[in-house]
Order: structure tokens, then sequence, then C-alpha cells
């Protein structure tokens, strides 16, 4: 006998094993409500850039919202419920955007790109919610004498190098311990799935959002300082699917930095209230 859906479960490839599991359904239905972890600590780094440059990674209906300021973030996370107490890391591209939809008009920061270091994230990520996830190798960050070096690689091939130094902790009374994006609505996708068999067509194609409100999550640390960031511009031989996107990053010009950031965190949640914008 051939099997057959459960109405109300989560489904993904390959579906032939029943309903799937992660991390917005566990085994018999879990939920994961995400509030005594992950532990995440997270490094970014801003920069000015040209807006014409910048521009070219938005689609359609989106724009800048003020100054083209790129932001590259590397976060490390740890504790995770659905994994089972492992972790995983994440190097991401992040943008300032407005998003003007036939229905939604939503203001948020648009991920470009969201390398991560472990498949089973990647994957989920993509079919179910429509983050730009691809992999790539994100080791643990060196830390000596004051000064943070993360890499990004493949292979061993390093395409990233971002540093911090010169931090100064925020007072608890000056931290503000929600992670939410403040008055923007979210962070914003742009989720496209091909059509099989019929190349350069869209199955999928839209925006999305994933709402900032974060409950569960409190932030116990922060400290601001400076920063840099350099892509380095990579071979087809060297990042034979990627090299295209490293060498879109490499290319950018950067005016000025607008500081760096190191945050502390605890708690999360499972992006289960992620939707398509129109």
């Amino acid at each position: 006998m051939t099997y057959q859906f459960e109405p109300g479960k989560m489904y993904r490839m390959p579906t032939h094993f029943g309903p799937s599991l992660g991390p917005r359904q566990g085994t018999e239905g879990r939920k994961f409500p995400c509030d005594t972890g992950p532990f995440k600590t997270a490094y970014s780094v801003s920069f000015l850039s040209d807006r014409a440059q910048v521009e070219r990674f938005l689609p359609e209906r989106f724009e800048l919202d003020g100054e083209p300021v790129v932001t590259v973030l590397v976060a490390y996370m740890t504790g995770i419920e659905w994994l089972a107490g492992r972790g995983y890391n994440v190097l991401g591209v992040i943008l300032p955007v407005f998003y003007h939809g036939e229905r939604d008009h939503v203001r948020g920061s648009f991920l470009t790109v969201l390398w991560e270091n472990l498949a089973d994230p990647i994957f989920i990520g993509r079919e179910e919610l429509g983050f730009s996830k691809i992999y790539c190798e994100i080791p643990d960050p060196i830390v000596f004498d004051g000064r943070t070096h993360c890499i990004g690689s493949w292979l061993g091939h390093k395409f990233m190098d971002l540093h911090i130094d010169r931090v100064t902790q925020v007072p608890q009374d000056r931290l503000d311990k929600t992670a939410g994006e403040g008055s923007h609505d979210g962070l914003l996708h742009y989720r496209y799935m091909p059509r099989t068999g019929e190349w350069g067509t869209a199955d999928v194609s839209c925006a999305v959002l994933t709402p900032a409100d974060q409950p569960n999550c409190v932030v116990t640390e922060r400290w601001e300082g400076e920063g840099t960031v350099k892509f380095h511009e990579s071979t087809w031989e060297e990042l034979p699917t990627t090299y295209h996107i490293v060498n879109a990053f490499a290319g950018l010009e950067i005016r000025e930095y607008r500081g760096a950031t190191i945050t502390k965190s605890v708690g999360a949640k499972d992006l289960g209230d992620t939707r398509m914008l129109r």
C-alpha cells in the first residue's frame, strides 16, 4: 500500500518516511519553545558603500532604506533544542531596505545570503522558509589580545576575514535586552525555487518576512568597537558554485566603516511566523 500525507503535518523531501523533523516540528509533533537556548555570540561589522553597487543586489519592489550601509554578521550558536543541544555557525550579509508590494509595505533588513556550516539548517531554512542559505566552513573565532578574527572558507579556501577590536562593553543599564529590530518589521528574504525541467522559470518567486518580535530572546552582554571586513576575490577553480557571490562583495567600495558590535544572547524562536509577502 502506498503512503498518504497526514493532514496538518509538515513534510519535506524525502517524504516517504513520514513527517519531517526540525525546528518547527519535533518527534510526535513536539514544539520547541527556544526559551533556554540557543546561546549565541554574534559579531558584526558595518560599512558605508556605493549606492549603485548595493542596489544591484535588490530584487524588484525592494529599495534601500537610507544610506547604502552593508553589515556583515558572523554568529556562533550552541545549545539548540531541535538539534538535541548541538550548534552551528552562520555568516550573513544584510542591507537596510523597504519592500513595497501590492498588499504589504515593510521596512527591515534584507538578508542577501546566509552561509552556514551545517547541512540540516540549510535545507530546512531554504525549503520551508525561503532563506538564501548556502554552505561554508565557519571555524570558531580567534580571540587574542583584545582582537577577534572570524573566517569564512570553503574546502580550505578562505574567502572572508572579519576583525573586531578596541571594544567597550555597554553598561547593563544601557543595554537593550530585546533582540528585535526596533522600529523595523523584521528580516526580509527573497525566496526563489526553479521549476524542474523548465529552466529559467520559477516555481516560487516572492519576498518573505521573518517578523522582528523575539519574546524569548534576551541580550545578556554587548560590546561596541571598531572592525574591518574583507571578501577575497576568488576564481571558479577555488569556489566553483559561489565565486560570483564572493566576488560581488569583494568588489564593493568601502567608503568608511560604521562600527562593530559583539552581542551575546540567550533564546530564540522557531521562525514559524515567517510569511510570504505580496
